[in-house]
């Protein structure tokens, strides 16, 4: 079983959504996200779609650090459970092992059959659902730069996010500034002939 089993009666729309530096990373060398990358027109921006999301997808070590991230329904990314359960401490999120299941079973498992789910990462999260995203927010802080950071995907740097995302049947549409030097370009999936 894996990512990509889709189950009868189930009408899920898949976003991504990250914020990267100038060459495609999405933390520093030690793992962690720099307060450089902690832009206030992006944190608005990602808070203002959260709040329009039934579903939040990561892994156990990316989170939202605001108020309003306790009550959000999640389900945490973890090798650490044997297929799926409840989150021990958050009454509203479920630990999957993505092995073990697929993605629509997690859903299921969560309360969730229909609506929007986002992805937050970290970069397996976001490389398990290249085949999947609807849309792909992908916001680029320009004058940050973590040379020998983390990537937002597992290919990076040897391909930049946007090599991989077209590769993966992803285009760009038109960019919005978020901030001097701070873009997030929406990537759709191709429509099929």
């Amino acid at each position: 079983m894996g990512w990509d089993r889709r189950v009868e009666g189930q009408d899920l729309r898949v976003e991504g959504y990250v914020i990267v530096s100038a060459e495609g990373m999405l933390a520093d060398a030690n793992r962690a996200m720099p307060d450089a990358l902690r832009i206030d027109g992006d944190q608005r921006f990602f808070r203002a779609a959260l709040n329009r999301c039934d579903l939040v997808v990561h892994g156990r070590h990316s989170h939202e650090e605001h108020v309003t991230s306790p009550p959000r329904r999640r389900i945490i990314v973890t090798r650490r459970t044997a297929v799926l359960a409840a989150h021990p401490q958050e009454t509203d999120a479920t630990l999957w092992n993505p092995a073990a299941c697929s993605f629509e079973q997690a859903c299921s498992f969560a309360g969730i059959h229909t609506g929007t789910v986002a992805i937050i990462g970290g970069p397996e999260v976001f490389a398990a659902f290249l085949d999947r995203y609807d849309v792909f927010w992908l916001s680029q802080a320009e004058h940050v730069h973590l040379a020998g950071g983390t990537g937002c995907f597992p290919d990076v740097p040897l391909r930049t996010p946007q090599q991989i995302l077209a590769a993966h049947g992803m285009r760009p549409h038109a960019p919005q500034r978020l901030e001097q030097d701070v873009t997030v370009t929406p990537w759709r999936r191709s429509k099929v002939q």
